[in-house]
């Protein structure tokens, strides 16, 4: 296997739809929370594996809005389970340079939940060696409807005039680059609402592997597969 270490084959953003969390849990007869504990493990092997591989950008979907939907229980483990990893991580991850945004509806959130996500982005705000962005209550539909209704207080109504560019400046994902490669784990076939904007031109790589059991093997082949296609955005090689 080919190791893609030339810059310019490396993607600068990957992200993943981090899927099978309940599966891998229930293989094991286990309660679906060992899943989602399990899943915290992989997020710390992958931003360590993305760092290690010269990845600059990773973005991870860890709750959406469709999420509400799950049992009470199985939601307060997940929101727990962001403030254990914040808690237990934030220090290390700001020492290493590593800035860390939340992008996704606050509104719905627990007080304590929106102050952990204020504390962690504030810590990390000036780092700029590798940028990890963790998409919890996120739908891309909500945010592309929130994005049009800031751009709408912004011109005062007239979205006449609304440009690519200027829809952009008010998704969450301001300022930062589009994924160039969305990895979805558990053998899915879908987005599930993640991205769809950002995600318009960037390539699919979609594995069998369940979320918890994913490592830098697994990235490192993404990665490798990355490298042997060719992205031509909508034209054709002359």
């Amino acid at each position: 296997m080919a190791q893609p270490d030339a810059k310019d084959r490396l993607p600068r953003h990957v992200a993943i739809i981090m899927d099978g969390n309940g599966r891998w849990a229930a293989a094991r007869g286990l309660p679906r929370a060992f899943g989602h504990k399990a899943g915290v493990e992989a997020v710390r092997k992958a931003v360590r594996a993305a760092g290690d591989l010269g990845l600059t950008h990773l973005t991870l979907f860890s709750f959406s809005t469709e999420n509400w939907r799950r049992p009470a229980a199985e939601i307060d483990t997940l929101f727990d389970l962001l403030r254990q990893y914040v808690a237990a991580d934030l220090e290390s991850l700001h020492a290493e340079g590593v800035r860390v945004r939340i992008i996704g509806r606050r509104k719905g959130l627990t007080a304590d939940l929106q102050a952990t996500i204020d504390r962690v982005e504030a810590r990390t705000r000036h780092n700029d060696k590798f940028h990890l962005t963790i998409a919890f209550n996120y739908g891309g539909r909500d945010e592309l409807v929130r994005a049009a209704a800031r751009a709408a207080r912004a011109s005062g109504g007239d979205l006449s005039e609304l440009t690519e560019a200027g829809l952009e400046s008010h998704l969450d994902t301001a300022g930062l680059p589009d994924p160039d490669l969305v990895i979805r784990t558990s053998g899915e076939r879908r987005l599930s609402n993640f991205l769809l904007w950002q995600a318009a031109y960037a390539e699919l790589i979609l594995i069998d592997v369940l979320w918890p059991d994913f490592g830098e093997a697994d990235l490192r082949a993404a990665l490798d597969e990355y490298a042997r296609r060719e992205r031509r955005f909508g034209a054709v090689r002359a």
